[in-house]
């Protein structure tokens, strides 16, 4: 049995084409993307690497609550077009966007223990274990 249950059940389909509906065709793809995850596992820890593309250390969140871990990220982009001969800007493009994943490990994390850090766009969490919440079969009388 897998150690990962996803929340979003068919999360490789439908979110993307009603996105797809929604927007025109000719518009910017550097719009925020989903946060994409790798998720491992050995006996003392949860090994997570999520990308994070245009995210800053600041805008990221990990929450944990007991075997669920929420990470989420709320980014914005300005870019003005400024003129050298200090005429006025007749161009914005702004883009904002949140993102946000929940997985459902098969045991608790040691909230206390975990590390995150960020590296070229790549969140790296360490989530340890809690001690004696493994699962265990229980004898029927």
């Amino acid at each position: 049995m897998s150690a990962l249950t996803r929340y979003e059940s068919i999360d490789d389909f439908f979110p993307e084409f009603f996105r797809r509906l929604a927007r025109p065709m000719d518009i910017d793809t550097s719009l925020p993307a989903d946060i994409r995850l790798d998720v491992n596992e050995n006996d003392k820890e949860y090994l997570v690497s999520a990308e994070v593309p245009g995210a800053k250390k600041d805008d990221i969140r990990v929450e944990i609550d007991g075997n669920i871990v929420t990470i989420s990220t709320q980014m914005r982009k300005d870019v003005q077009d400024k003129r050298a001969d200090g005429g006025r800007t007749l161009v914005r493009e702004t883009w904002r966007g949140q993102s946000s994943r929940t997985i459902s490990l098969a045991q608790d994390v040691d909230d206390k223990a975990a590390v995150a850090k960020l590296e070229d766009g790549v969140l790296h969490l360490t989530l340890p274990k809690r001690a004696g919440t493994a699962s265990r079969l229980i004898a029927i009388q």
